[in-house]
Parts: structure tokens; sequence; C-alpha cells
């Protein structure tokens, strides 16, 4: 386990501390340590508890204090669009809201209402899609409830960022997180600083952005004496759905990938930013990627819906159903036909999943699902339909062919739905692997500690690393 590296990868609802090292040619993992991430409710907003997950993040490194091999860089990736703010000293000004949160509601109708902001500007300068949590939304958001936080703010911070700040005492703003937030330039690659204008928010808090791969630099003396060793902290792509983008070993230029979690991010990688009106009315987006390249992609509702309804189904003692008992009765019900816009804002943070599932077919005049298997096999059709529709916007608007689809992540072991996706789509589907965010933080790590020439040898280790099993279309 010499040189070996620490991903920390914190989702939605669980973060991991995974370690990868190089051996004989191939990656090797061990995950070292584990935790629950989870939304409170806070003065009236839903929000991530990000003392506990700070806390975490030390526990963690406690852990690989014990190893043998101790790692000598880490990186950490997270969700998206959520952020800090910071004073001049450094200190927190805000609880870290969380993108369910229901203060963005309306705000691009007040904005365009107002004349401050068409969204037909907003998407032809930065390619980011409409989703009613984008950072800029968020922000603008938080202006108006409490406008006098902005006086005090000297920085603000994605949700990685903040941690690597932490540890560090470091500041940086990583630039695939950065764009996500729908203010970063498609095409200069920095801040927009006319749509900061628009939004009216303080320049001041933008800092300058870091690309993965960036050494921000070795833990503080303070952090040092606290966990009882030093690694240094090297910027990944910061948001997970980059990193596990890095991840994919994809056959050829003619693959679809899929970021398969609690979110589905189905797209390409394009050197290019694709900006135009027929993009834009498909709600497609151009996130910043490993250097520069684009993920051209649709975001959609993902594992959400079935972590939701697993938890619904928890007895007394909070025992859930295990996901291959959740497929069983899936399969149960093949047959039953119904579907939902799975994209729709009323699966973002339902009282009930499983009620508003069948409250989406009764508003469409469609079968109701009366049993679990039912309720399943609604989102599972749902959501196989929504990327076979995906591809096809890719395809008008990138003028390509796909002929595979490579899924990487925790959903990618479920071989339920990606058969039903290949059918759905007619494309050979290559699963795995699972550790695809891990893998791809682990990975500009590698590359950044010159143990891999480039992201090309890098796709070509997990190639030779990891099962990657084909399901093909029936």
């Amino acid at each position: 386990m010499a040189n070996c590296h620490l991903a920390v990868d914190i989702g939605a609802s669980s973060g991991r501390h995974i370690l990868g090292w190089l051996e004989n040619g191939k990656i090797r993992l061990k995950e070292v340590y584990r935790f629950e991430n989870k939304l409170t409710e806070k003065d009236g907003h839903l929000c991530w508890d990000i003392d506990h997950l700070a806390s975490e993040l030390k526990a963690g490194i406690r852990e690989c204090a014990k190893l043998d091999c101790r790692p000598e860089t880490m990186g950490i990736d997270t969700w998206a669009v959520d952020y800090v703010l910071l004073d001049e000293a450094g200190r927190r000004l805000t609880d870290a809201v969380a993108y369910r949160d229901e203060r963005t509601d309306g705000m691009r109708e007040e904005l365009e209402a107002e004349g401050k902001l068409a969204f037909a500007e907003h998407y032809s300068r930065t390619g980011i899609q409409f989703q009613k949590f984008n950072t800029a939304y968020q922000l603008y958001a938080q202006k108006k409830e409490n406008p006098e936080i902005f006086e005090k703010a000297a920085a603000m911070l994605m949700i990685p960022d903040y941690l690597g700040y932490l540890l560090t005492g470091k500041k940086a703003q990583e630039y695939t997180n950065a764009t996500t937030t729908a203010l970063v330039n498609a095409y200069t690659k920095d801040w927009d600083r006319e749509l900061i204008s628009k939004l009216g928010l303080p320049e001041r808090i933008f800092l300058p952005i870091s690309v993965p791969g960036t050494v921000l630099g070795d833990f503080s003396e303070e952090v040092q004496k606290e966990l009882g060793l030093n690694m240094t902290v090297i910027l990944p792509a910061t948001h997970d759905t980059g990193s596990a983008f890095l991840a994919v070993p994809a056959k050829d230029d003619n693959a679809v990938f899929l970021s398969s979690g609690t979110w589905s991010l189905l797209g390409v990688e394009n050197m290019e930013p694709i900006t135009s009106m027929e993009s834009m009315e498909q709600n497609l987006t151009n996130e910043g990627g490993y250097e520069y390249r684009f993920r051209y992609l649709k975001n959609i509702m993902g594992l959400w819906m079935i972590q939701n309804i697993r938890k619904e189904l928890a007895d007394e003692n909070g025992n859930r159903p295990s996901f291959p008992d959740l497929i069983r009765e899936a399969e149960g019900a093949k047959d039953f036909a119904s579907m939902v816009d799975v994209d729709d804002d009323r699966f973002l943070a339902p009282s009930s999943m499983i009620e508003e599932v069948k409250k989406a077919c009764a508003d469409t005049d469609q079968p109701i699902p009366q049993t679990t298997g039912e309720v399943m096999q609604v989102v599972y059709r749902s959501l196989a339909d929504d990327y076979r529709r995906a591809v096809k916007a890719l395809e008008k608007l990138t003028g390509r062919t796909y002929t595979s689809m490579n899924i990487v992540g925790g959903g990618s072991q479920d071989m339920y739905l990606n058969q039903m996706s290949a059918n759905a789509t007619g494309l050979t589907v290559y699963a795995g692997p699972t550790e695809g965010t891990a893998l791809g933080n682990l990975l500009v790590q590698m590359i950044a500690s010159k143990e891999t020439a480039s992201l090309q040898d890098a796709r070509s280790l997990i190639k030779e690393s990891f099962e990657i099993r084909e399901v093909k279309p029936q």
C-alpha cells in the first residue's frame, strides 16, 4: 500500500473514506470509514448538519492514522450547488441550507418579471440548465431574506471547499463545483461578473477559481495536532458527478455516461459548451469538468425516489426492505404500465413518495399503483423512459449516434434497472465500477502525484482493475 491516497466522498445520504493505491498495475480500494448524512430543519429551512459532516470527516481521518500505510494525499468531493458564507475572519455566517429547501421557489419567475435576468440570457452565458435550486437562485433568495448577511460576507465556499478549508485553513473555489452555481461563464471559464451584478451580489465573495489537481495544502498545524497526522489536500473534481465521469471506462467516443445514485446524471463529454436555445429548451446542462471538458448532461431524479420508498416501508424497528426485495416486487408487477415524470418538482421532497407517485398517476388519468411492486414498477419504468428521451435529445443536439451506455456509481449494481435501461434506449449497457465517484477523486490525486501520466492512462487502469458487466437490450 505504498503511496496510498484518500478519497472522501460525501453524498446526500452518506459519506465514505476510501483508500486507493496502485498494486501490480491495478487500482486497489479499501473503505475505512462510513457515516450518515441527513437533512435537519433549522430556523424554518432544510439544512445540512455541516458541523456533523466536519466531525465525521475528521473521525474518518483518525481511522487512517491507525493504518500501517497512512495516505499521503486526500481529496474531498460532495454534491453540488450548496454553499456557506464566511466573514473576513473565516468564520461561518450561514447554515448550509440544502437544495431541497423551498426558499428558491419562484426566484426565476421573479427575476424575469422584474426585468433583472431572463433565463434565455442566463443559459446562453453559463450553459447551466434551469433547476430551481441552482446556487444563483439560492444566493438571490438569501439576499431577499437577509440582505445584511452580504454586508458581512467575505467569501462563499461550496460544501467541499469549506470542508477543505477546515482542514488546511486555505480557501479555494474549485472549478467543477463552481460551474454548478450558474454564475461561471461557459466560454471564459471564470465568474461572470455581469450576471453577479444583475443579481445584486458582492463580487468579493467569489474567489479565484482553482482547477482539479490543484494542491490546496497540508493540514494546518492545529489540525495536525488534533488528528495526529498530516496529509496534503489536493482538489479533485469536487463535484461528485465530475469525479464520477472521470471514472467511466468508456469503450469508445460513442458512449453515453450515466452516474447513477441519488441523482441520475446522464450525458456525454464535450470539449466545447452547447448553449443554443434548443439545448436550453431540452434543459441540458454544460457542467465544467476535468481539463475543461464539459459534462453535457441531463439531471434526472434518480434513485432518490427508491431510497424514499424504502425508507417509508421500514417496520416499527426501523428495518427497511432490501433493494433485492424491492426489485423482486417490481418484477412481479412487470406488466403495470403507468409512468410519471420523474423530473417533476413534486418528487423533490414530498411528505410521502409512495403517495406522490400514486397522485401523479391519478393526475394523468393512468392506473393508480396499489402494491409496493406496482409503485416500484412505475418508478423503474419512468426512469428508464427518461433515460431514453435524454439519449435522443443528446443525439439530436450533438449530431452524434451513441452505441453504448456506461453506468457507474451505486446504481450500477441494480441489474434490473440496467436491463430496463438497455431495453428502453436500445443501447448496450456496461455497468461498473460501483465506486465511480471515489475512483474519479483518487485518479486526480494519482495524476497530480505523477503515479499515472494522464486521464486516458487512468481510465485504462480502471478497465484492468474492475469488473464491468455487459447488458444487451432485449
